[in-house]
């Protein structure tokens, strides 16, 4: 008899037993899933940190290969679109620096990881995965592997007859404009001598170092990686400037640089032209003081602008300065956010244009319809179809040149 209830207690438990060991099993994407990986930066500064998100959406849209760190790039597939079950477990690796968490679960089909980054520089490759679904992004860089330009600044640009003490700031940049931390810079000049041959950057981007000469001079600094070099030139007695300055020396498309002209303290000049860099420039006419000229460029690149001093005799004298102008960073939401339903009117919203002279935007819905114009950084627009739709956004600046773009993804049910 004991051992017969036994035996009924143990078929009892055997569900329960069943049930529990369920729940500790993680859910993962179903079959059919994609993943698409999107980081915030394409460049990562060394000992710092940038955020990944990772959408995961049921038959949705599926990359067009393999990622490249811009996670931007997709080609449109049929299903609906929908995204996965909340508590879904996406599981991330890397092959530079940690993710934290390693593994996150959605919430309305994303989640967001950060990768952190130590001392070491170089092509990272992040996966995440989940069931069958997996992505990539390749080629994430960080540290030297992110430097793109190095931008040489001195203070002052010119000596006296007798030379002196300059101070060098070398700038180390993405190709986003954007200054990198941690990266070592190796200074070299042609004439007098400079210290330390060595600086690593500070948070701002920037290593200083200190020439001393006598005579004209040219310095160089380099970064690690496959960055240009920096070069600038200290000219000692220059005729009719004392200084030629961009203030910032980096800045994005559309957002306006202030160059200050100063003459040399007593000359007669007859006039001071400067000259961008971008195929545009200014006369000032016979400068006596301090002079402040704003300017917008309308592309990303590198530039040098010049300026150029005539004095009553005819004889002239030059100084130059560098500019490094990245894409406007633009973002696009929409109200409601996320989703909406057929014919619903969605309105969606520019982020990132306030400091930038824009002349117009140019918006793209992936519905059929053809791109619309706004002066505006707003618009609104009903979708006729359902499933995932592909809108974005081009920021054209105020000389007809792209200066930015922005692209969101929305859900028509």
């Amino acid at each position: 008899m004991v051992t017969h209830r036994r035996a009924v207690l143990a078929l009892l438990a055997l569900p329960l037993a069943l049930v529990a060991a369920c729940d500790k099993v993680p859910l993962l994407a179903p079959t059919g899933s994609v993943i698409t990986l999107f980081p915030v930066a394409t460049t990562v500064s060394l000992n710092s940190e940038v955020t990944i998100i990772a959408t995961v959406i049921e038959n949705g849209s599926a990359p067009s290969g393999t990622g490249t760190g811009s996670g931007t790039s997709t080609t449109t597939s049929a299903g609906a679109g929908t995204p996965v079950q909340n508590g879904t477990l996406i599981t991330f690796t890397t092959t530079i620096g940690r993710i934290e968490p390693s593994e996150a679960r959605t919430h309305n089909g994303q989640v967001s990881v950060k990768l952190i980054t130590t001392g070491t520089s170089g092509l990272a490759t992040i996966t995440a995965y989940s069931g069958g679904a997996s992505a990539q992004i390749t080629n994430l860089k960080i540290g030297t592997a992110a430097a793109k330009t190095v931008l040489v600044t001195t203070t002052p640009q010119a000596l006296g007859a007798s030379g002196g003490t300059v101070q060098v700031v070398a700038s180390v940049i993405d190709d986003g404009g954007n200054p990198l931390s941690g990266i070592p810079v190796t200074f070299a000049t042609d004439k007098g001598t400079i210290s330390p041959s060595t600086a690593t950057t500070d948070g701002s981007g920037n290593a200083t170092a200190t020439l001393t000469t006598t005579v004209t001079a040219k310095i160089t600094a380099t970064a690690g990686g496959t960055a240009t070099a920096g070069t600038a030139t200290v000219t000692v007695n220059a005729r009719g400037l004392a200084a030629f300055v961009a203030e910032p020396a980096f800045a994005n498309a559309g957002v306006p640089i202030t160059f200050r002209v100063t003459p040399t303290t007593g000359v007669n000049l007859s006039n001071v032209r400067v000259d961008f860099g971008d195929g545009s420039g200014r006369d000032l006419g016979p400068i006596t003081g301090v002079q402040t000229i704003p300017h917008a460029y309308s592309s990303a690149g590198n530039y040098t602008a010049t300026a150029t001093a005539t004095d009553g005799t005819g004889e002239s004298g030059s100084l130059s300065t560098s500019v490094v102008i990245g894409s406007l960073a633009v973002t696009l939401s929409s109200s409601p956010s996320g989703s909406a339903a057929v014919n619903t009117p969605v309105i969606f919203t520019v982020g990132g244009t306030a400091s930038a002279q824009v002349k117009e935007y140019v918006w793209t819905f992936d519905d059929g319809t053809p791109p619309q114009t706004t002066t505006g950084p707003q618009n609104s627009h009903s979708f006729t179809t359902r499933g995932a739709k592909n809108v974005r956004v081009d920021v054209i600046g105020v000389n007809g040149g792209l200066i930015g773009t922005a692209p969101l993804v929305i859900q028509i049910s």
